[in-house]
């Protein structure tokens, strides 16, 4: 089915089939951009703005400096790094004479720096001065040897500047000299002589981002210069998206939602990019207050923030054109729940839930803008073929029938870091003598071409026999008036194999109750087929997230497995609908939404 594109007929009539995508590199099309619109904002931080002339200018003497400190074509840099112009300006300076960049959570504790250093065998970071103290003591464990410092200051507008010296500044702890140490001012104040140029393939590595890791070791994804800008060139044709345009950069760089389509995309057309290094609520209303973006991106659990904030009736949204939603499940009571906060202003937008993973960079599939199916993540971009295979074989599904989703396309990953025997096992050759990406991912396709996501194969729960899909659980449990969040996962069983236990998060907390626990797993017992319904309750004030604030199943799992270890098989669940003694309302807190989600 996937060889006729059903799905074209939903396209809009500026969305083409096929793009003519530029074998240049990432540093090349943003300098293109300059030609064309140099007077143009280039970025918005904290209300210091940088035209398209200003930012080639930092992104060239910032690489003449990088090639003085010895980078070579390959040569692997790490970025550790929120949403600020240093990050940017250096991922692209990079580019410019070959090196390649890694990127990673500025938050990151010590052990997982060390493991993503190692990993991507970097000889240069760049971080903030806040965050030194995380490199201090592994350092000598890894292969960097120099380091650069930035201070979140140094783009700041006067008045901020002294206000930030003044309070947060003033906690930022000395650093001491070191020979490894680079300051940001000082390497842009120098005048080094101009960079050799170096032949850069548009094919060639340009960035390694990280799979999230949440059950197992995160591995390195090697995304070439063709790969960015192919996702560029695509977003782009989904807008469409023009020179005047702004986007909220809420999403993390070190993310392929974020760096690919919130921050590289508007940079390749000219447009301005509205640097959030640190989510609050508050600060995206105020933000599209006072900015008035025409963009914005970002996870459900961003979405369903704001419109929780009692603060959203006072926005006016009229100068959003686009709101876009990915990076997790996104559940139909959180879509409806902020289009109607935001309609309350009078204003209609349409939340448009898309697919994908890191290993295409990021989105593959969006919903069409005057098309909405209930369930569904959207049409294939395009140039991008999707197809449902039956698990385990490269047999394509029929539509409706459940698969695994394969993709094939300009935005396939290299690989995998160092590890030739995964990439194998994900990226294969079918008989149609294409390649295609083996997500891991279970779903299916209607005859019109909807993708409907169900579950990541990995999370399916096998219970008597039986498969079970946290998703569906979650999608009814969150439909619950109650309920803000949940998360399914599957418990050890002495005669089931597994059973559900559901983790709930509330609207609001003061109602938890071994009540209110029984009542939503009677009400997942009238939506959902007997095995599929949770045995077991936990409320929980949050539910713990990944560093871009996807619900961090593997954590609960983890956590529930420890907690059920000195337990005895026979003290276990064996089936009651409602056991009070397994429904745990003590509520115990977790992990909030990180700073940059």
């Amino acid at each position: 089915m996937y060889e006729k594109k059903p799905w074209l007929r939903y396209y809009n009539s500026y969305t083409p089939e096929f793009i003519d995508y530029p074998k240049k590199t990432i540093y090349e099309v943003v300098y293109d951009a300059y030609v064309k619109n140099p007077n143009g904002i280039a970025y918005d931080f904290l209300d210091y703005t940088s035209t398209y002339r200003e930012f080639l200018n930092d992104i060239n003497r910032f690489a003449n400096a990088l090639y003085a400190l010895g980078v070579r074509k390959g040569d692997r840099i790490t970025i550790c790094m929120p949403n600020c112009p240093q990050a940017l300006i250096c991922f692209y300076a990079a580019n410019k004479i070959g090196g390649v960049t890694s990127m990673i959570h500025p938050l990151s504790p010590p052990k997982e720096l060390k493991f993503y250093l190692n990993l991507s065998k970097s000889k240069y970071a760049i971080t903030l001065d806040a965050f030194y103290n995380n490199f201090k003591d592994i350092m000598d464990d890894t292969s960097i040897e120099k380091l650069i410092l930035a201070k979140i200051m140094d783009y700041l507008p006067p008045l901020k500047k002294i206000g930030f010296r003044l309070t947060t500044g003033r906690k930022i702890k000395k650093v001491p000299f070191s020979s490894k140490i680079y300051w940001w001012n000082d390497l842009m104040k120098t005048d080094y002589p101009q960079a050799e140029n170096t032949e850069i393939g548009s094919d060639e590595l340009a960035v390694i981002l990280y799979s999230g890791g949440t059950t197992g070791v995160p591995k390195g994804i090697e995304l070439s210069n063709y790969n960015l800008n192919c996702l560029s060139m695509q977003a782009i044709a989904q807008g469409p998206i023009v020179e005047e345009d702004s986007i909220l950069s809420i999403l993390p760089i070190f993310h392929g939602f974020g760096l690919g389509v919130c921050v590289h995309t508007f940079f390749i057309n000219g447009s301005k990019c509205i640097l959030v290094p640190k989510f609050s609520a508050d600060t995206v209303l105020d933000l599209i207050k006072t900015k008035r973006p025409r963009y914005i991106a970002g996870v459900p659990t961003l979405y369903a923030a704001l419109s929780r904030n009692p603060n959203i009736s006072k926005i006016d949204f009229s100068c959003i054109k686009g709101a876009f939603c990915g990076g997790d499940r996104l559940p139909h009571e959180v879509k409806l729940e902020f289009e109607n906060a935001v309609a309350k202003s009078g204003i209609k937008i349409v939340l448009r839930e898309g697919y994908g993973l890191t290993e295409s960079v990021s989105g593959i599939a969006i919903m069409p803008q005057d098309t909405y199916r209930q369930g569904s993540v959207g049409i294939p971009l395009s140039d991008t073929m999707v197809k449902i295979v039956k698990l385990g074989t490269f047999e394509e599904a029929l539509p409706g029938m459940d698969g695994e989703i394969c993709i094939s396309g300009p935005t396939l990953m290299i690989g995998y870091l160092d590890n030739p025997q995964e990439t194998e096992k994900t990226i294969k050759i079918h008989p149609d003598g294409l390649k295609w990406l083996h997500t891991g991912d279970l779903g299916s396709m209607d005859p019109d071409g909807f993708i409907y996501f169900k579950q990541r194969l990995k999370r399916i729960i096998v219970s008597s026999g039986m498969n079970v899909y946290p998703s569906q659980i979650e999608d009814v449990l969150d439909s619950h008036p109650a309920v803000a969040f949940s998360c399914a996962i599957g418990v050890p069983h002495p005669h089931k194999m597994a059973s559900v236990k559901a983790f709930v998060s509330l609207k609001d907390s003061s109602k938890e109750s071994k009540e209110l626990a029984k009542e939503l797993i009677k009400y997942c017992h009238e939506h959902l087929i007997k095995w599929s319904c949770p045995e077991e309750i936990e409320f929980r004030k949050e539910l713990p997230l990944t560093l871009i604030g996807k619900v961090a199943y593997g954590i609960l799992e983890k956590e529930e497995l420890e907690r059920r270890k000195n337990l005895e098989m026979d003290k276990i669940p064996k089936g009651d609908i409602f056991p009070e003694q397994t429904i745990d309302i003590s509520c115990s807190s977790s992990l909030g939404l990180p700073d940059n989600p």
